[in-house]
């Protein structure tokens, strides 16, 4: 079963999620910033060393399927051109309530070299180990056969160094909800 653990950092979610494909657990860091333009330094310094990229926009909010085009720039500029690229629509569970048709989601992956696109629901847990398994195929598919041997044979393949953390930015502190 994948874990998945999270940290909060005002705002940005560090998460580790193992999961296990081929006979072996690998792991995974996973830094997601909600889309807010305040922690670009540490999406900067995550994307030159990511393996892989996923891009999520929400479809029943327009606004952030348009956003789109400014976070592929960010790519372009800092990530590596061998990281997979994944385009996610998400809250398929919002259905009635949609405003990027599945279509339009399409067509954007379409429009960037060796993008996947897939919808999801987070809430549902629809397609989202399903992502993550996909993602780390398809990475494991670049590496090396004689990387990904010496790597597997241990018990954890971890994918991803962890970047480096502005030092303006203050400790981590628990992760609290509300409500």
């Amino acid at each position: 079963m994948p874990k998945l653990t999270a940290v909060s950092k005002k705002g940005v979610d560090f998460k580790i999620k193992t999961v296990e494909l081929r006979g072996k657990k690998i792991r995974l860091q996973i830094w997601d910033t909600a889309g807010q333009e305040r922690f670009n330094s540490i999406t900067s310094a995550y994307y030159r060393s990511a393996k892989g990229i996923i891009l999520v926009y929400d479809i029943t909010k327009k606004e952030t399927f348009d956003d789109l085009p400014k976070w592929m720039k960010m790519i372009d500029k800092y990530a590596s051109e061998d990281a997979e690229l994944l385009l996610v629509g998400n809250k398929l569970d919002c259905e009635v309530d949609r405003e990027i048709t599945r279509q339009q989601g399409e067509k954007f992956a379409q429009q960037i070299t060796g993008m996947r696109f897939c919808e999801a629901s987070a809430k549902d847990n629809f397609n989202v180990d399903e992502i993550f398994l996909k993602l780390v195929d398809d990475i494991l598919k670049k590496m090396p056969l004689d990387i990904i041997r010496n790597e597997l044979s241990n018990s954890i393949l971890s994918l991803q160094p962890e970047p480096e953390i502005p030092p303006e930015l203050p400790p981590p502190r628990p992760h609290v909800r509300c409500c």
